[in-house]
C-alpha cells in the first residue's frame, strides 16, 4: 500500500498505483469543475512529468488481479448461493462490485454520514444496457438500503415497465449514497465525496445508456449548471456513454402534467435501444387507464 505525505492511504488495498492515480486525477477534475459551476474560479499550474515506464512485470499483474477477479466470483457464488444459471460475464462483474459496497457502507468522507440509517449502494443486473441514476436516498431507501423503493420508487418501477422492462434488467444508482437530512440537496461537496462511486460502478456496468433523473443527477453528471427543464430529452455525454436527462419521479409525483414530457424523454431511450413500444396507446406513465 502506498503512503502519501502524511502517511494516509493512497492507494485502496490491491490497488494498482496506477489505478488509484487515474482515479485521483478523476476525482481531482471533478471537483475543479464543481468548484467552477458555482462561480468559484480554480487554477491549478501542472509541473511536466516524465513518460511513466511500464514495468515489465505490469502485463502479468494485469493478469493476475483478472485471474484474481474469476476466483472470488466463484467465492462470491458460494458464499451468497447464487443461482448456478447466473453466468460467468455477470458473476465476475458482480464480485468486482461487492468490494466497492462493503467501501460504501463504511464510508465517511462527508457529513451525510453521520445521521445515515444505511449507505444506499444500488440495486440491478451488472450488465445492464440501461442505468438509472437519481439524486440520492429519501427516507424509505436509507431505512430499507435500496435506491427507489419509496413513492418516487413505484413511479420509476412503472416508467421502467412502460419501457417493456423490469427493474431487474437495469440497474439503478444515485449520486450521493446517503441520505441527506430533511431530503435536502446534496451540498457541492457531498457530491465530490460521492461522485468517485458512481463512476466506479459505471465503469464495471459499463451500460449502453443512462438516464439521469432530475437535476441534481442530470447536472453532476454533466457538469453542468444548466437545469434539468433545459437539459430534458437531448442526448449528453458522460465518461463516454451517451446521457437521457429527464425529471426526477418525486418531481411528477408533483407535477403529473409534465409526465407526458418524461414518456417523450422514454420514448428515445427506446429507440436508442431498439426497444419496442409494449404500450398500444400514446398515455404517460402512471396515467390511469
Amino acid at each position: 500500500m502506498s503512503e502519501g505525505p502524511a502517511g494516509g492511504s493512497v492507494t485502496g488495498p490491491g490497488e494498482h498505483p496506477a489505478d488509484a492515480l487515474a482515479r485521483a486525477a478523476r476525482a481531482l477534475r471533478q471537483s475543479l469543475l464543481f468548484e467552477r459551476a458555482f462561480g468559484r474560479d480554480v487554477t491549478i499550474t501542472w509541473s511536466p512529468l516524465a513518460p511513466i515506464q511500464e514495468a515489465p512485470q505490469a502485463a502479468a499483474a494485469v493478469a493476475a488481479r483478472e485471474g484474481a477477479h474469476i476466483a472470488a466470483a466463484q467465492h462470491f457464488r458460494e458464499d451468497l448461493a447464487l443461482p448456478e444459471d447466473l453466468d460467468a460475464e455477470r458473476l465476475r462483474r458482480l464480485a468486482i462490485l461487492d468490494p466497492l459496497r462493503q467501501e460504501v457502507l463504511r464510508c465517511t468522507a462527508c457529513v451525510l454520514c453521520q445521521q445515515r440509517t444505511q449507505a444506499v449502494f444500488g440495486v440491478g443486473d451488472p450488465c445492464a444496457r440501461l442505468l438509472f441514476v437519481g439524486e440520492g436516498p429519501g427516507e424509505e431507501e436509507d431505512r430499507q438500503g435500496e435506491p427507489f423503493v419509496g413513492k418516487a420508487g413505484q413511479l420509476l418501477t412503472r416508467m421502467i415497465q412502460a419501457m417493456g422492462l423490469e427493474r431487474r434488467d437495469v440497474y439503478i444508482a444515485n449520486i450521493v449514497k446517503c441520505r441527506p437530512p430533511g431530503n435536502r440537496n446534496p451540498e457541492p461537496r457531498e457530491i465530490i465525496s460521492c461522485m468517485p462511486y458512481l463512476r466506479r460502478q459505471i465503469e464495471v456496468i459499463r451500460p449502453q445508456v443512462i438516464c439521469a433523473l432530475g437535476n441534481v443527477a442530470a447536472r453532476s453528471l454533466l457538469e453542468t449548471p444548466t437545469s434539468i427543464s433545459r437539459l430534458r430529452g437531448h442526448f449528453a455525454e458522460a465518461l463516454g456513454i451517451p446521457v437521457m436527462p429527464t425529471f426526477h419521479p418525486s418531481y411528477l409525483l408533483r407535477n403529473p402534467e409534465d409526465k407526458r414530457l418524461a414518456w417523450m424523454d422514454l420514448r428515445k431511450l427506446m429507440d436508442f435501444l431498439g426497444l419496442h413500444d409494449p404500450r398500444s396507446s400514446g398515455e404517460s406513465p402512471g396515467e390511469d387507464r
